[in-house]
């Protein structure tokens, strides 16, 4: 890898870490059209292995704010949503893989722009478990599904939440991705250079927060997302 594509996923994994750690979600939203762009290879494993150590951050600086009882009801729903986004991995070819993943990011823009918020009950916590759990085995990119049953929650209350789901959801991606071959010793070897990325983009969020509140920070994530999807998608099709 060049030192051009390796600063490019740097940049992008450190903008991530930073949104993830300030909203909740976004590690796969943001950096997974740039990364896959610059090294597709490096989907969906490398980034879920850096989702893992930056949910682990905020869940030890918001852990009083956890709720286990709901994220015990949308990890009951990860497990088959995982099963069934590892054999989607293995079934898609690369193109159809890089179209899903612009599709499913371009998709959680459209629904985050129209405020849809279905209630957090039981079953539609499982269900958005579930979709996460397959959206991001297969493309890294489970926060969306999770964010709109949960976007009511305070701030606090919501990136705990949020991150206690993926911290352990990623683990189960993880487990179910090495098992199916899907994860080799580039995503491994990629994942312990970003590791100085994750944690500088989740001190970031500190700060962050101070200038640009967590809402402006949204939008900006989305359009950035949305703009890296759509250049995806013009990549595979051209």
């Amino acid at each position: 890898m060049s030192v051009a594509a390796f600063s490019v996923i740097t940049i992008a994994v450190f903008a991530a870490s930073c949104m993830q750690a300030s909203i909740g979600f976004g590690m796969g939203m943001l950096a997974a059209p740039v990364v896959a762009l610059v090294e597709p290879s490096l989907i969906p494993g490398t980034l879920i292995m850096s989702a893992v150590v930056v949910t682990l951050l905020v869940v030890l600086r918001e852990r009083q704010s956890l709720d286990l009882r709901g994220t015990g009801w949308a990890l009951a729903g990860r497990v088959p949503g995982t099963l069934a986004g590892a054999a989607l991995l293995l079934l898609l070819p690369e193109q159809g893989l890089s179209l899903l993943l612009a599709g499913v990011v371009l998709a959680g823009v459209v629904l985050a722009t129209m405020g849809w918020a279905p209630p957090p009950r039981r079953r539609n916590l499982a269900t958005a478990g579930a979709a996460s759990g397959l959206l991001g085995t297969a493309t890294s990119i489970g926060g969306p599904p999770m964010a709109l049953v949960l976007q009511g929650s305070t701030g606090p209350r919501l990136r705990s939440n949020m991150s206690a789901f993926f911290l352990v959801g990623s683990i189960m991606s993880i487990a179910v991705l090495a098992v199916a071959g899907a994860i080799d010793r580039e995503n491994a070897e990629m994942f312990v250079a970003l590791i100085p990325a994750i944690v500088l983009g989740y001190l970031a969020s500190r700060f962050v927060n101070r200038i640009l509140d967590p809402a402006r920070l949204r939008w900006l994530s989305i359009g950035i997302s949305s703009v890296g999807a759509l250049l995806l998608i013009g990549q595979q099709l051209l």
